[in-house]
């Protein structure tokens, strides 16, 4: 299997108290993409979250490790500052900076029904690498 071949995708991983997300895709930007996707999954069902309202995110970091834990909190920020859930991503990444859009919504504790508020990446089972099929893996714990 080679990545082409795999879709963009993401899954949950235990963690004692706390839950791991996890993208795979065939690149690395769509598995930082699959990964936010996952963390809004965690709260609420993403087919409840419209794409109505649009907002640009950077950051950077010494390592893509890093900036992966960078891309998260600083979406777990507007989602805590600015009341928003996202369901979906365009992310760029140009050596250690990311550029991103985020489509989301403001949140509706009645429609949304969020299930936690995650309180920020962590660096337990951080891992963001390229697997021998080309496939791309984007992971952490999140703290809820």
């Amino acid at each position: 299997m080679n990545s082409q071949s795999i879709t963009p995708h993401w899954e949950h991983f235990e963690h004692e108290a706390d839950i791991g997300i996890r993208g795979i895709a065939p690149t690395l930007e769509q598995a930082f993409e699959q990964a936010a996707i996952a963390m809004t999954a965690v709260i609420t069902d993403l087919d409840l979250v419209s794409s109505s309202k649009v907002i640009s995110i950077n950051c950077e970091a010494s390592n893509i490790e890093l900036l992966f834990v960078s891309w998260i909190n600083e979406l777990v920020y507007e989602m805590s500052t600015q009341g928003l859930l996202f369901n979906r991503f365009e992310v760029v990444i140009d050596d250690d900076i990311l550029s991103a859009i985020a489509y989301g919504e403001a949140v509706d504790r009645q429609k949304h029904q969020p299930a936690v508020e995650i309180k920020g990446a962590t660096f337990t089972e951080l891992r963001v690498y390229q697997q021998s099929d080309d496939v791309w893996i984007a992971q952490c714990v999140v703290d809820v």
